[in-house]
Formats: structure tokens, sequence, C-alpha cells
């Protein structure tokens, strides 16, 4: 508020000077010193230039946004009446087989002045479309020109432009598509391409789309106000063609960073997905003792002491989205799908076939009335999917590759069952244990081996060992049997997590679920894959940072509670303490086949006693029974006077209810 406060007496410098900028009284080219008929608002300062010096300047710049002077103002304009021409296959430099290229050396050399003559001369070829000439009669101000034979439409973040193109035309020149890629151009077509996008402007849309959730069509909308904020109606449209060439920018990204440009390898499910690294996964950045098993001795230290289980064991969430809806596909025949499973979404062909098959059982819950479980066959039928759900790292919040799923209905077990088990097969060669939480496991984790063991299309290692457990927030909504037995408070090995991170992870993915509401189905998943994965990303770059904290807060914590630990077993007796660590040796033992064994823990709260009873305590403490008022001890007088009180306060109720204005009845 300050600074606003400082800057209003200025408001009325700060404004002359856009005015004069409008007309500035100099208006010599600040290259050669001519008139300077050329604006342009992509250089620093918005520089004066002449018409030449305009092309010779903006060769390699040819998406810059520039006005010219018409004697009395600048009007927006465009490089194409400069008589500039974007020349491929040649680093930018014309083409010598090229048969213009005498008359086109004319305008990079800088000599002459020519201007609008080129700009007409391609308007009024004899092939140039009839709308193409009537699109020239248009007013002035309308910096494009709409396509002939001879301009191309290129769009960059700057704006729609159209632009004369040259393709190189040597014997063994690439193709026109091929020609354009090479100069950083996406074509939108492969034979004669007439669209093309600026690999900026498909990097600021993905960009945009994973911050603010901008769609295809509101980005594209911002592109044509950017391009004439009066006619934006028209600008070329382009929509359609933006929208298919990121599918294919996204899918290129994706095989690079994922390193399969350098070689012809098969991709395989989740391939083009990132994982958190800080879990262990062993044959990526995690060597597992000798013998593969936790349970060997690890020859790494040398020290002969037994490896602890935790540092081997995976942490993962299971939660489900309904806010992550699709509507059915319009023609579901004729999409193509540039992922299928490559990413987080799990591939189509295998999770219908589980589907198909997988029986779906009806179940209320035994717990308290929780929606996952009773609302589980809830049908929308105008919907494909009514949300999505998956897997991710507890410990670290980063989604599982091919482990994220579409509902057909609720959040069904069948779906989770698929998910889950396809997050258990992601680099766990060797992984024995695995703590699985989930806002329902007191009901999912009861029959899972039995419809494990009944579906042929979900497996999982036979020594796997998976521990149930429910988040610290969740399992609150249980019956109190429900937190001794699953909450990650009593779970060795697992650590301060609360497990709900998977709540926060699905805020990013709801920005852009109502854009990928109406999509094709292989366009939304490919939109949830990108998504996912810079949400990986985003954890990836600020982990070390995290785990520094977090260790530094573990660290003071361990002192500080090792400190209360240490006080409260100096007062306890040594024989309690011997038999309680051997229940509790016990009850983690028997847990994973029986959960109520961890009941041990579970506070046992006797109801109080009533008024009546507390009485007769006190008189048989004295030894007496109720007699005559005289011969009453203690606790008879300290019972009439509770019940005088209680009189007393019943008196005060009754006369507050009356009022100023009692009947007399009353």
């Amino acid at each position: 508020n300050d600074y606003i406060r400082q800057w209003i007496p200025k408001t009325k410098a700060y404004l002359d000077i856009p005015l004069e900028r409008e007309n500035p009284s100099d208006r010599s080219c600040i290259i050669c010193g001519t008139d300077g008929v050329y604006k342009c608002h992509g250089c620093f300062g918005e520089p004066l230039s002449c018409t030449s010096c305009c092309r010779t300047q903006h060769q390699r710049l040819p998406f810059h946004r520039v006005s010219q002077w018409t004697g009395s103002f600048f009007e927006e304009s465009c490089l194409v009446k400069s008589g500039m021409v974007i020349w491929l296959g040649h680093g930018g430099n014309a083409c010598p087989w090229d048969d213009d290229v005498g008359e086109s050396a004319l305008f990079t050399t800088g000599e002459g002045d020519s201007n609008d003559t080129d700009a007409e001369s391609i308007l009024n070829e004899p092939n140039a479309e009839p709308s193409t000439k009537e699109a020239h009669d248009l007013p002035t101000s309308v910096p494009f020109i709409k396509n002939n034979k001879a301009m191309t439409t290129i769009v960059d973040k700057s704006g729609v432009h159209t632009h004369i193109v040259k393709y190189c035309t040597c014997p063994e020149a690439d193709t026109a598509d091929i020609q354009l890629f090479n100069m950083g151009l996406f074509p939108a077509s492969f034979i004669e391409p007439k669209t093309a996008f600026t690999f900026d402007v498909l990097n600021d849309f993905l960009l945009d789309n994973l911050e603010c959730g901008t769609s295809a069509m509101n980005y594209y909308s911002k592109l044509r106000r950017m391009t004439t904020s009066v006619f934006p109606h028209l600008v070329p449209d382009c929509y359609r063609e933006l929208m298919r060439v990121a599918r294919q920018w996204r899918k290129l990204k994706l095989l690079k960073w994922n390193g399969f440009s350098h070689e012809d390898k098969e991709v395989r499910p989740g391939d083009l997905a990132l994982f958190c690294p800080a879990c262990p996964q062993p044959g990526t950045h995690v060597t597992l003792p000798a013998g593969g098993t936790t349970k060997d001795i690890d020859a790494n230290n040398g020290s002969g002491r037994e490896t602890p289980s935790w540092l081997y064991t995976r942490s993962l969430v299971t939660d489900g989205n309904f806010k992550a809806e699709h509507l059915h596909a319009t023609n579901p025949a004729d999409e193509v799908s540039l992922m299928d499973g490559r990413g987080f979404m799990v591939g189509d062909a295998l999770y219908k076939e589980h589907l198909a098959i997988a029986k779906d059982a009806m179940q209320r819950s035994e717990c308290n009335n929780h929606h996952a479980v009773n609302l589980a066959n809830a049908s929308r039928h105008r919907l494909e999917a009514t949300g999505i759900g998956g897997c991710a790292c507890a410990r670290h919040g980063c989604f599982v590759p091919h482990a994220m799923v579409d509902f057909q209905k609720g959040e069904r077990q069948m779906n989770m069952d698929y998910a889950l088990c396809e997050a258990l097969k992601l680099n766990a060669k060797g992984i024995r244990r695995v703590l699985t939480f989930y806002d329902v496991n007191c009901q999912y984790h009861k029959h899972l081996q039995d419809r494990i063991a009944d579906s042929p299309l979900l497996k999982m290692h036979d020594e796997l060992e998976i521990t149930p457990s429910i988040g610290l927030w969740h399992v609150h909504g249980h019956q109190d049997s429900c937190y001794v037995r699953y909450a990650s408070n009593f779970i060795q090995g697992t650590a301060r997590i609360d497990s709900e991170i998977m709540e926060t992870l699905w805020v990013p993915l709801n920005i852009i679920s109502p854009a990928a509401r109406g999509m094709g189905t292989p366009h939304r998943k490919e939109c949830l894959d990108y998504q996912m994965n810079d949400c990986n990303f985003t954890k990836m770059i600020r982990m070390s940072k995290s785990l520094c904290r977090k260790y530094k807060e573990a660290m003071k914590g361990v002192a500080d509670s090792n400190m209360a630990f240490e006080r409260l077993d100096e007062t306890a007796d040594a024989d309690k303490v011997k038999d309680w660590e051997a229940q509790e040796r016990l009850a983690h033992e028997q847990r994973r086949h029986d959960p109520t064994a961890m009941d041990i823990y579970e506070v046992q709260l006797r109801k109080a006693p009533t008024r009546k009873q507390q009485e007769l305590r006190l008189l048989t403490a004295q030894g007496r029974r109720p007699g005559e008022a005289r011969r009453r001890g203690a606790a008879m007088w300290l019972a009439e006077g509770l019940a005088i009180k209680e009189a007393q306060v019943m008196l005060q109720i009754d006369v507050r209810k009356l009022g100023h204005r009692a009947t007399d009845t009353q």
C-alpha cells in the first residue's frame, strides 16, 4: 500500500510516456538514420526502422509484431509487408536451387527499399483464391493476410502470423514437414503443410495447461486477441490443429525425457512416467542385501547386523477422485491413442478384460457407514468414467506409473485391485514387504488375496507381505477398534506419516478435469498422464530440500521422544515391562493374519458409576448403612447437599421461565 500511495502523484508522468510513444518526435531509423516507418513491439524499447532494416533485422526474428507509420499514426502491420521471406533447409539462408533466389537475395542484403510491392505481388498472383483478394480489401488494421498458395500460417506465442515460406529444392532435400520441423516449426499436416506451430508456443501452452489449467480453446482465444484485439474473429481458426499437435508434441517430449530417442527399444507400460527417486526400487537405485531378501545379513556394511526391513519396504497410499469425470465419446471407434498405458493411466485392453471377468461383490460396510463401500456400485449412465483411482507412494506423494484406473460406477474393489497389483509390479523385484494405506482398508483388505487368486489378470508375489493401514485422518471416522488395528502409529517401520497425501495430489488434477471432461478418451488420459508426470517432477526437484528439513525435525523428535519414554520407563514395574514387550512382539507377529491381535493397545474404558452407586460405596467404606438422619455419616450428608443444590438450580430455571408477569396460576 505504501508503494501505491507513492505512485499516485506520478500517474500523469507515467501516462504521458505511452502517449508519446504512439507518435514519437524523432522517427529516424536506428540503423541507417532514414525515415523509420516500422515500429517493432517485440524488440526492446520498440525501436523504429526503415523497411529494409526492419526486414534485415527480423530475418531471424520473424514472429515479432510490428506497426507501420501511415503518416499520422502507427497501425498494426506484419513483417510480410516489409518483404520478409522465411527460407528452410539451409539454416535460414536462401536455397541456391530456388528459381527466385536472385530476386529474394535483395531482401536479405539490405539493398534497396522495397516495401509493399512484394506483398502485393503475392496477393495478386493469378492462382490466388478470390477470398484472399477480398481479405486484402479489409481494413488495414488486420495485421495478417489470409492464406493463399504462397502463404503459410504460423502460430507463435506472440500470436498468429502469416508468412511467405520458401522450401529447399535441392535434389536430396527433406520433405516439407521435416524442413519445417528442423527450423523449430511443428507442421499441422505432412504433404503440403500450410499451418505450423512454433516449439515455443507448444511449450508455452503445455506449461499454461500444467500451471493454470488453461484449455486449448482459451489459450487459442488468447492468441487470436494478441494477434488483433479488434478483429479476433478474422484470425485463422487453428484450434483443432493446436489440440492435435499439442498431443504429438507432448508424446515427443516424454519419449525424449525418458531416453527413447537414442535407441529403438520397446516402450513398456509406465516407461514414459517418472516415479519417486527416494522409494526403494531394486535394480534402479537400490541394491538388496546378499540373497535378495531383507532378512539376510547386509553384506555391504560388514558389521554382521541384520538389515532393517523398513529400509526395503514400499509404502503405497490408494484413493479415488470423483472430480475427474469423463463423458461418453462421440466416435470412440475413430479415436487414436498415443500413450495407452505408457504413462500413469493403465492400458485399456487388459483393464477392460479384467473388469469383464471380475466378480462384482455387493457388500455393506461392517464398520461405520463408509461411502466408498456403500456407494461402490452407484452408477451414472451419462458418464463413461465417474472418476479415477490409483496409487502413490505414501512417504513422498509421487504417483505410481501405470497404476491409475477409471471408475465405471463407484469406487469398486475390482477397480482398486487392478491399480494396486499394477503398482506392486513397478521395480519391485525383491521387495518383500509393502504397507498399503486406504480409507476403507478394514473392509477392502479382508478378501484381497481371494480376489487376486480368482482373477487370472491379477498377480502378486506369493512371498509379498502386505500390511494394511488407514490414514490418520480417516481412521478416526471408523469404529474405535480400527484405530489400534490400522493406524500407522502402531505399525513398526512406518515412520511418522499421515498417509493422507493423496488428497493433496488431486488438487492439480481437479484444475484440468473440467476441460478434460469432454475430450476424447485417449486425449483425456494423455492430459492426466502429463499432469501427474509434472507433479512427480516437481516433487523430485524439491525432494532433497524437503528430506533434509524432515531429517532435522526427526532427529529432534527422536531425542525428545526417547527422553520422555525413559522417564516413563523408569516409573514402570520391570516385570510388567517384560510382560508388555512379550505381548507386543506376539501381537505384531499375528497382525498379518489377525488384525484383532492389536487390540491389546486399545484403552479399556469402564463406565463411570452412578451417583447412587458412589453413595453406596462411600457408605460401605464408612462401615455403616443408611439410618436416621441424625446418625447418617459424611456420605449421606454430601448426597443431601448435592440434592439441595440440584433443587436450587431447577428453581432458578423455573423462575427465569416465568419472567416478570407471572399469572396467579403460575
